[in-house]
């Protein structure tokens, strides 16, 4: 539902006070990205994840619930992992298609394949 004149003049009054009052937050939002945001996830899974297996190593022999802890430490952050790994891939894969969609791959390889029928085609 889009907004009307009054809210998006409001929205845009919100908007200019919040770049006026604090630059260099408004500058860090504007930067941040999905994909930045869930590589930084995936790094700090892998850490929790090694985290977990030196608990688990260290400690199954000793106590064996601090192992499984350890266990669960490592299961959970490869859920983590996972989901952001499987975010940060999608958003790469659409970045790469809307490239090639606006960019000169897609006419170029249009080129090479109309080039590759016309050189193999058939008398008739």
């Amino acid at each position: 539902m889009p907004l009307s004149e009054d809210e998006q003049r409001i929205l845009d009054e919100i908007e200019r006070s919040f770049y006026k009052h604090d630059p260099a937050f408004a500058r860090n939002v504007s930067t941040a990205t999905l994909t930045r945001q869930a590589g930084r996830n995936c790094k700090l899974a892998a850490l929790v994840f090694v985290v977990g297996l030196v608990i688990l190593l260290t400690e199954f022999a000793n106590m064996f619930w601090l192992g499984a802890i350890g266990f669960l430490i490592m299961l959970g952050s490869a859920l983590v992992f996972a989901t952001n790994f499987r975010r940060l891939s999608r958003e790469t894969f659409q970045q790469a298609k809307r490239s090639i969609r606006f960019g000169n791959l897609g006419t170029t390889l249009g080129d090479q394949r109309r080039r590759f029928r016309e050189r193999f085609k058939r008398d008739e």
